[in-house]
């Protein structure tokens, strides 16, 4: 992955993640497909859930 910053630039923002353990911390990849599932399913539960409080209480 090409860089846009020019070398001064790129060698502050190296030595600043660099500086401090917390910038080291190592992810997981980020996965859209696992988000649109549980996004999807928040969404039906709550529909779900809306549709059986309508019914009990109507």
């Amino acid at each position: 992955m090409s860089s846009r910053l020019n070398p001064e630039d790129q060698q502050r923002v190296d030595q600043y993640l660099s500086s401090a353990p917390q910038h080291q911390v190592e992810r997981r990849p980020f996965r859209p497909l696992l988000l649109l599932w549980v996004v999807l399913g928040v969404v039906i539960g709550i529909g779900l859930i809306s549709r059986l409080l309508a019914w009990w209480l109507v």
